[in-house]
C-alpha cells in the first residue's frame, strides 16, 4: 500500500521538482499551493509525510503549530524546507512542531534520502511487534484513503477465533508463533499493491482488488485449517478440542483456533466514512463466523421490500435440567434475578421441540450408574439447531475429560459455588450473543 506525501509549496517549478523526486509505486505526493487548501487534503488523505516550505505568505513555525494541531491524532512527519540557514530560525521552527529542517536549495540526492528514511521511520513506529504488520492507527488510515479513492477494492476483515482461550492454555508465546506464522501465510498470497495490516491482536485487514478477493478468502480459509493442527498437544488433538487449564478455567473445553473472514466491496454499495465500512465489514463478518472451522462470507447485493427487516434480538434463554429439587429451585430463584429468561426442561425432546433456541444449557450429567445427562449433552452438540448454545455440565462425577468429551463447554464438580456458575453464565451469554 502506497505511503502520502502532501508538498505544500506555491512555487510551481520547485512543487513539482520535489514531486519528481519523491514520488514512486510506494509513495504518492500530492501538492497544495497554499494552507487552505492542504488543510482540507490533510483530513482527507491523512498524509505520511507533510513538507512545508517558507514561500507561503506568513511565518513557517506558526504554519507548523497549525498543521501538528490539526494532525494531532495522526502524528505525520513534518519537514519544514527554507531558503534560511540561521540556526534561530531552525530552532524556533523545530520547537513549533517540524520533525526535520532543510535549508534550500537541497542536494537532490540528499533530500531524497532523507524523505525515505523519514516514511520508513513513519512505517516502522506504526509495526505490530507481535504480528510485524501494520497496527490498527495505520489501518484505519488506510480505510480512510481507500474510501477516497474512486476504483474498485475490497476489504477483508479476518479474525482468529478462540484466540484468547489458545493463549491461555498454550501461553502467550506459542499465540505469538500462531500469529506470526498467520501473517506469514497471509503475507504470501497478497501483492505488493495489496495491504495487510492489524486492527487488534487477534483481528487483521486486507484491501485488495475485489476480483482476487473471494480467491484469497478461499486460500485463507484452506491454508489455515491445515497448519492449525500443529499448534496443539497430543493430547488436545487426539480429544478434539482444548482442554484449558488454570483456576479460573479449569474444566472448561474450547473449540481450537480457526479464522473467520467477512468481506466487503464498493461494487454495490458506496461508503462514505470508515465507521460505516468497519461497520459492514463487522456485520458479515459476524454471519460467517461458524463453532469450529474457518469460513467467510462475501457481501452481495441486498433484496429488500417493505417491512423486511430481521433485527437480532438478545438472547438470554437459559434452560436447566437438574433432578435436586432443592438445586433445581435455587438456580431457577438467582438466575431470575440476575435478568435471565429461565426455563426447568425434563428431557432432550423438551429441548428438540422447544420453539425456543437458548443461549446456554445448565445440566447434570446423572450418576455413575445412569449418565443421563451425558446423553443429552451429546444430543445437543450433534444438533446443529444448537451450533451456538453453551453448555454448562456439573456432576458428581469427578471425571472432567468424560464429561468435556460429551460436547460440555465448561465441567463444575459439585457442590460448587452459585457465585462462580453466575460468572460463567454471564461470560456464556455475552458469547453467544457477541
Amino acid at each position: 500500500m502506497q505511503s502520502v506525501t502532501l508538498i505544500i509549496d506555491k512555487r510551481r517549478e520547485l512543487s513539482t521538482k520535489y514531486k519528481k523526486l519523491l514520488q514512486n509505486k510506494n509513495n504518492k505526493c500530492l501538492i497544495s499551493k497554499n494552507l487552505i487548501s492542504a488543510m482540507k487534503t490533510i483530513q482527507e488523505a491523512e498524509p505520511d509525510l507533510i513538507i512545508i516550505s517558507d514561500s507561503n505568505d506568513g511565518d513557517l513555525a506558526d504554519y507548523c503549530k497549525q498543521i501538528r494541531a490539526l494532525t494531532y491524532n495522526m502524528r505525520p512527519i513534518i519537514v519544514a524546507t527554507s531558503k534560511s540557514a540561521e540556526f534561530t530560525d531552525k530552532i524556533k521552527v523545530l520547537e513549533s512542531g517540524a520533525d526535520d529542517f532543510i535549508s534550500e536549495p537541497v542536494n537532490p540526492e540528499e533530500f531524497t534520502v532523507r524523505m525515505k528514511a523519514h516514511l520508513r521511520r513513519e512505517y516502522e513506529t506504526n509495526i505490530d511487534p507481535k504480528c510485524f504488520l501494520p497496527g490498527k492507527n495505520y489501518s484505519l488510515r488506510v480505510i480512510k484513503r481507500t474510501l477516497n479513492q474512486k476504483h474498485p477494492w475490497a476489504c477483508l476483515l479476518i479474525s482468529i477465533e478462540n484466540f484468547e482461550n489458545y493463549k491461555e492454555t498454550y501461553t502467550e508465546l506459542a499465540s505469538d508463533k500462531l500469529l506470526q506464522t498467520f501473517s506469514a501465510i497471509t503475507s504470501s498470497t497478497l501483492s505488493e499493491n495489496d495491504y495487510l495490516g492489524s486492527i487488534s491482536e487477534n483481528e487483521f485487514l486486507i484491501v485488495t482488488d475485489p476480483f482476487k478477493a473471494e480467491k484469497i478468502a478461499n486460500f485463507l480459509t484452506f491454508a489455515f485449517d491445515s497448519v492449525a493442527a500443529k499448534f496443539y498437544s497430543a493430547q488436545d488433538k487426539k480429544r478434539g478440542y482444548m482442554l484449558m487449564r488454570g483456576d479460573e478455567y479449569a474444566g472448561r473445553r474450547s473449540n481450537f483456533v480457526h479464522i473467520t473472514i467477512g468481506v466487503v466491496t464498493n461494487e454495490f454499495i458506496s461508503y462514505n466514512d470508515v465507521t460505516a465500512l468497519l461497520n459492514a465489514l463487522r456485520q458479515i463478518h459476524a454471519m460467517a463466523d461458524l463453532p469450529s472451522k474457518s469460513n467467510y462470507l462475501i457481501e452481495r447485493p441486498r433484496i429488500t421490500a417493505e417491512d423486511a427487516v430481521n433485527e437480532n434480538t438478545y438472547n438470554n434463554q437459559v434452560f436447566i435440567i437438574e433432578k435436586d429439587e432443592a438445586m433445581k429451585l435455587l438456580l431457577t430463584t438467582i438466575l431470575n434475578l440476575q435478568g435471565y429468561e429461565v426455563s426447568v426442561i425434563g428431557s432432550y425432546d423438551d429441548i428438540a421441540y422447544s420453539q425456543t433456541i437458548p443461549a446456554l444449557v445448565i445440566l447434570d450429567a446423572g450418576t455413575l450408574d445412569n449418565m443421563q445427562g451425558l446423553d443429552i449433552c451429546r444430543q445437543i452438540k450433534q444438533n446443529d439447531k444448537f451450533s451456538k448454545t453453551r453448555l454448562i455440565v456439573t456432576s458428581i462425577i469427578h471425571d472432567k475429560e468424560l464429561i468435556l468429551s460429551s460436547g460440555a463447554d465448561l465441567y463444575i464438580p459439585k457442590p460448587y459455588d452459585i457465585s462462580s456458575l453466575i460468572k460463567w453464565v454471564e461470560l456464556f451469554i455475552k458469547e453467544v450473543n457477541d
